[in-house]
Formats: structure tokens, sequence, C-alpha cells
């Protein structure tokens, strides 16, 4: 690897900006550099070229990787178009990192991961909001003991609203469904604070039951079976006029659930730690994201987002699904 990692970005569209938000990361990291962008659309290489003066644009990735010599893609386009785009990257010997989720499907993930263990080149998801206060805060808690074993988590997101029919992430074929957005980083950060080996998963769809012109889901949920013994359900809905906290988290010993704007309350019978305490949160130490993939890369630190976990986020998606359709508990299908 090169003493500077030479980055390209693949996909540069408007919306919250992820393009530019990843040449940004590349650009602000040491070791790191964003050497070009792509995009179908001239008009985003144009805003690109604005942007990054000194990258070099292409509006195809075949163009660039024939003509541009670089060492890591991170892909940023919609959730359809990730295996193909990564699967064309590794095999021409770059080493990737996929926005999440990391692509639809469980065959996708496991033919990526292979790929990439083919042509000995590196392969992560920008599984970003591990970084994120509250998650680290309820991961510290977890795993100090405060609650004891964890035997059951809830999670919630969503509201009630139409969503925008004009884009894609509205689109099922396209974005995978109503669990593949925000619910992608529901399941990633479960899976860290509950890392046994999931037996099966149980799912409850509810398309078009008010929005008939949109094709993802108004309601989705899954409900995981661990190892343990352990259950977690995640509902992620478009239509749940009331709500419920993001976390109810129970253990043996006792309880989290959010308290007040940047805190949990946590309740606890664990000799030792007050019955009941409210726990800011605390960001997380170290380094972040692009500064592990440059550790990686140049000096053989481990990961801190391996593919095999995120394609464990794919398998509760993609077998929720398809558990509402077959009315019966779906087995995770690998170790």
């Amino acid at each position: 690897m090169a003493e500077v990692i030479r980055g390209a970005v693949i996909g540069y569209g408007p919306a919250f900006n992820m393009g530019k938000h990843h040449a940004s990361q590349m650009t602000n990291t040491d070791g790191i550099e964003c050497v070009a962008i792509c995009d179908i659309d001239k008009a985003r290489t144009k805003a690109a070229k604005k942007d990054f003066p000194n990258v070099k644009t292409y509006n195809s990735v075949q163009t660039m990787l024939k003509k541009e010599d670089f060492d890591l893609a991170s892909v940023v386009l919609p959730h359809n178009l990730h295996a193909e785009i990564a699967m064309q990257c590794l095999k021409a010997g770059r080493n990737v990192i996929v926005e999440k989720p990391m692509c639809i499907t469980i065959a996708e993930a496991t033919e990526m991961i292979n790929t990439a263990k083919e042509n000995n080149v590196m392969l992560s998801v920008y599984h970003n909001r591990r970084w994120d206060r509250d998650f680290w805060t309820l991961k510290g808690l977890v795993e100090s003991g405060v609650i004891g074993k964890v035997f059951s988590v809830e999670m919630w997101g969503g509201g009630y609203g139409r969503p925008n029919p004009n884009w894609w992430r509205s689109n099922k074929v396209v974005s995978g469904g109503a669990m593949y957005d925000w619910g992608a980083h529901y399941l990633d950060w479960l899976l860290n604070i509950m890392p046994a080996k999931m037996i099966n998963v149980t799912g409850f769809y509810h398309p078009n039951r008010v929005w008939k012109d949109i094709s993802n889901e108004d309601h989705a949920q899954a409900i995981i079976r661990f190892a343990d013994d352990a259950v977690a359900d995640v509902q992620m809905s478009s239509i749940a006029k009331v709500g419920k906290p993001r976390w109810r988290v129970l253990g043996e010993k006792g309880a989290i659930i959010p308290g007040g704007k940047d805190s949990f309350k946590v309740y606890s019978v664990e000799k030792g730690w007050p019955e009941e305490q409210e726990v800011e949160y605390k960001g997380r130490p170290g380094p972040g994201y692009y500064q592990n993939i440059v550790a990686h890369l140049q000096e053989g630190e481990e990961l801190v987002v391996k593919p095999e976990e995120a394609r464990r986020v794919i398998a509760v998606m993609e077998l929720s699904e398809k558990s509402s359709k077959s009315h019966q508990a779906e087995p995770v299908p690998y170790e």
C-alpha cells in the first residue's frame, strides 16, 4: 500500500450529500486523499469538481477503473447498485467501502465477501453510526454488567407520514424496503450489543395499508431469536401515530431506557451499582471510521466494521420479509 492511499468516490448525488461527505472524510484524514469522483450525471461531476478542484471526474465506473490509479473506492449509490459496483471494484483489485446497507440480499453479501478474499483486498461497510454517542454509551453500559445478561431488546423508529413517492428510497426495488434505510443502523446497533449467533428471524410486514402508491412497506417488524435465548424486536414504521422510545433493554439485573435529551435511565439490582441513575452520553474514543481504514490498510490494524458483521444486518432484513410471507420463523443460513 502506498504511503498515501488514493481514494475514489462512486456516486455524488445531492441527497444528504453523502458523496461529498465521503470525499471530505478522505480529504480530512491523514494517510488518504481523494483523487477521483465518479457519477453518471455530468451535472453532479461538475459539482464535484467545484467542491474538490484537484480531483479527476468520471461518468463511468469502467472508465475510471481503466484510467485512474487508485487504491480504495467508496460506493455511495442507491442500495440495489451496491453489490454490482462493489464487485466490479473488488475484481479489479481495489479495496472497497460500501455505504450502508451493504446490499439487498444475503447471497450478494456472501459473494462480495468471497470476492474480496479471493482478490486479497479489503471490504468494509460504512456503518458510521457506531460512533454515535448514544449507541456507544449504551454499548458500554451493557458491557459493564450493570443490568446483567441482556435477554430482551425492543427498538422502534419512524412516525406517521407519507414517504416521498418520487424518491428512490421509497421505491422497494431500488431501496430494498422499509427496513433498509434507518433499519440498517438500528440492526447494526442491536447486533453490536447482542453478539450471540442468530437462530432465526420472524417478520411481520404491512405493505400498502395506508400509502397505496408507495412500494416500500408502511410498517415492518423483525423479531430475532439468539442462541442464548435472548430476543430482539425491531420496528420501522410510516403509519405509527403513536411511537415508542428508540431503546428498551432488559437484563437479568436491570434495564436501560432513554432518559433526558442526552442520557440513559439505568435501573439495576446488581451489587455495587446504584438502583437508579442517569448516565450522560459519552463519545467513542480512538480513531474514526476512515482513520481505522487507513490503519488497517497501512498497518494491518483490525477493521472496526467487518463485512461479515454487515451481512448479519442484511440477513435480518431479508429473512424478516421472507418470514412475513411464509408465516414462520426463517433460519439464519450461516454461522
